[in-house]
């Protein structure tokens, strides 16, 4: 399959708001990007692969670029059936909570005083300015990290140095050695870098008290941001 990207326009995501389609502009149009998507035309028509095509872009499409107060850096996406969606930690209504999540839900209670739904869906805080990325924004079915080192990460870099370009102060949350090894990318001294443990039950340990989202809302409105309503998830 021919993989070299034309001279012409770059490609175009479906529904994407028109900051992020400018900001990656230049990211769309490289050969790299045109072969990750040929990849992905592949892995698709061998294997299931999470989460369904529509929904790849969801991070960006809810949380427009211009929009970005918090975010909110995973790995690759949930590799189980109906899980994944285009946003980081979140499933949709209807599907169980992951162990990540339902950690994350017992430090929002402890951190906030907030009872968690019976959903994972974390629409709600995107809708407020929470970017929930991914490094990886593709898996294969019951492949953890199988999509890695195809091309997303460097797309994914230049979404992170967008915000980090942001000028207001944007509140970067890093879980787990795999996203902090990201702050180098975290150059503006106006932001605010949140690190701890991962959430995943292997280091939940070190993850519960780290107050992040107390921490979070505490630097946005240090800066006249407005804070994040850690509880509209209904």
């Amino acid at each position: 399959m021919n993989t070299t990207a034309p001279d012409s326009a770059p490609i175009r995501v479906a529904h994407l708001p028109d900051s992020w389609q400018q900001a990656l502009e230049a990211e769309f149009a490289a050969p790299y990007f045109y072969e990750l998507r040929d990849f992905l035309v592949r892995e698709r028509a061998e294997h299931t692969v999470y989460p369904p095509a529509p929904d790849v872009f969801n991070a960006l499409r809810f949380t427009p670029l211009e929009d970005v107060k918090v975010l909110i850096l995973g790995q690759d996406p949930y590799h189980g059936p109906n899980q994944a969606h285009g946003l980081s930690f979140s499933v949709k209504k209807g599907v169980r909570i992951p162990p990540s999540l339902q950690n994350i839900y017992k430090e929002l209670q402890s951190d906030t005083g907030f009872v968690p739904p019976r959903h994972g869906n974390l629409e709600g805080w995107a809708a407020q300015g929470v970017l929930l990325l991914n490094a990886v924004l593709t898996v294969r079915a019951g492949e953890a990290n199988s999509h890695a080192g195809h091309g997303w990460e460097r797309l994914t870099d230049m979404m992170i140095r967008a915000v980090n370009a942001k000028e207001e102060r944007v509140v970067f949350i890093l879980w787990g050695a795999y996203a902090r090894k990201k702050k180098a990318l975290i150059t503006g001294p106006q932001h605010v870098v949140i690190e701890s443990a991962h959430p995943s039950p292997l280091s939940v340990t070190r993850f519960l008290g780290s107050k992040p989202f107390s921490q979070a809302n505490a630097a946005l409105e240090q800066a006249g941001r407005g804070a994040i309503d850690w509880a509209a998830l209904d």
